[in-house]
């Protein structure tokens, strides 16, 4: 909400959707990306487990509690009281009519075995926080996403946008992130600050105990800000543990309490029998740069004058945006990268779209890329033949050009233009 009045968020007519053909959706994602208010705008009744008294009725009886409820009706904070977990298949199985409810939360379901028994029963969609086509308030509902018009049209359904931002624009929308609280307010710098360091606290002391209270927040802590300052890179696992301190089995506790948080996403390595020594390491994103910026104690001086972390910042925006659309493609793309041993070529995002076929993306902080740019994604197209949909060198400049057959340079801004 803004000001009262409700933002359009893309996944609006993915969850009207599901809600018009299954009886039970659950939206994930991490705390604060706006489920509940994205949830609100189609239900008739809101259960607030954070609330006591609503939490206490639901315990007692969540069965009894879920027949007085209107239809369709909202579950927030389901994880306060998981057995409710249970008591909705059970009402699913009496009755499956679509649309009766949704469940939002902010920590994965098989945390709680002992209730969970959803599969099947309960569809899931997955929210992330807002992206830069939200906020221009460019959600047209049947429009195809950014890769489907790629993959179709190559240049031809795209635009550059009109005034595209210049490098410290495109990092000034990093270190902001996308949580509703900071990107529709447009806080101070400071006030920014403050809400995103209390969302970390919050994180390591408070979303941590949920999942599992033996963690120690200080070096869970420091671990986030490693994992910040290595945001969309590919350091050896030895070295970010070592820059941690911690040993393997602890850092492994770590990226799976993060990704039960939401908060972590493992780009997992692209792996295909027509290519050879590939890389198997995953590449790590917090979910959100404006929290990996402050995690990491980075200004907007600091990346604009280190070109690593100016690339690195750049690839984790651009990121964010393509997640929010391939939950709107008609492929159900799956993200990876690509590396070969030694790092003799690298393909920062290969999006596989089904059946071998890719969508292949590097992404360059420079205003105006070349064939040099592109080299990695010509000889990916030369491996994969007709399997490589198309490539794109993704840039900070106006420049919206051809490089090669199937291989284009676009501004970053054209994923929300």
């Amino acid at each position: 909400m803004d000001g009262g009045v409700y933002r359009p968020r893309m996944v609006d007519s993915q969850l009207a959707g599901l809600l018009a053909e299954f009886p039970a959706v659950m939206i994930t994602g991490a705390r604060g990306a706006g489920k509940t208010t994205t949830a609100a705008q189609q239900v008739a009744e809101i259960a607030g487990l954070e609330v006591p008294g609503v939490a206490s009725a639901y315990r007692a009886d969540p069965d009894a509690a879920l027949r007085r409820a209107s239809r369709p009706l909202l579950i927030d904070e389901w994880q306060k009281v998981p057995e409710v977990l249970a008591a909705v298949k059970r009402a699913v199985n009496r009755d499956s009519t679509p649309g009766q409810f949704v469940l939002t939360g902010s920590v994965r379901a098989e945390l709680f075995r002992e209730t969970w028994a959803g599969t099947g029963r309960v569809v899931r969609m997955t929210m992330h926080p807002v992206v830069e086509r939200e906020l221009a308030e460019r959600v047209s509902v049947g429009r195809p996403s950014f890769i489907d018009r790629l993959t179709r049209g190559g240049l031809d359904d795209l635009s550059g946008g009109a005034e595209p931002p210049a490098i410290d624009g495109y990092v000034a929308r990093a270190l902001r992130g996308g949580f509703p609280e900071v990107a529709y307010r447009h806080p101070t710098e400071r006030a920014r600050g403050i809400w995103l360091e209390s969302y970390l606290d919050d994180l390591v002391t408070r979303d941590a105990a949920l999942v599992d209270s033996a963690k120690d927040p200080a070096k869970l802590r420091r671990y986030v800000h490693v994992l910040a300052l290595h945001n969309a890179g590919l350091p050896s696992d030895a070295s970010l543990y070592r820059s941690a301190e911690v040993n393997a089995k602890t850092a492994a506790g770590y990226d799976q309490l993060l990704k039960n948080l939401y908060v972590l996403d493992v780009v997992p390595a692209w792996a295909s029998n027509r290519l050879s020594r590939l890389v198997k390491q995953g590449k790590r994103y917090l979910v959100d740069s404006g929290l990996a910026a402050i995690a990491a104690d980075l200004p907007a001086s600091a990346i604009l004058d280190d070109a690593d972390l100016l690339g690195r910042y750049f690839d984790a925006l651009a990121v964010a945006q393509l997640r929010a659309e391939i939950a709107l493609s008609q492929t159900h793309p799956v993200l990876h990268h690509l590396r070969l041993e030694a790092g003799r070529h690298e393909v920062d995002l290969v999006v596989e779209v089904g059946a071998g076929r890719v969508v292949a993306f590097e992404f360059k902080a420079g205003s105006a890329p070349g064939s040099d740019d592109a080299r990695h994604l010509f000889w990916l197209r030369k491996e994969l033949r007709d399997g490589f949909l198309a490539g794109a060198v993704m840039h900070s400049g106006p420049g919206l050009y051809q490089l090669g057959e199937r291989v284009y340079a676009i501004p970053l801004c054209a994923l929300w233009a």
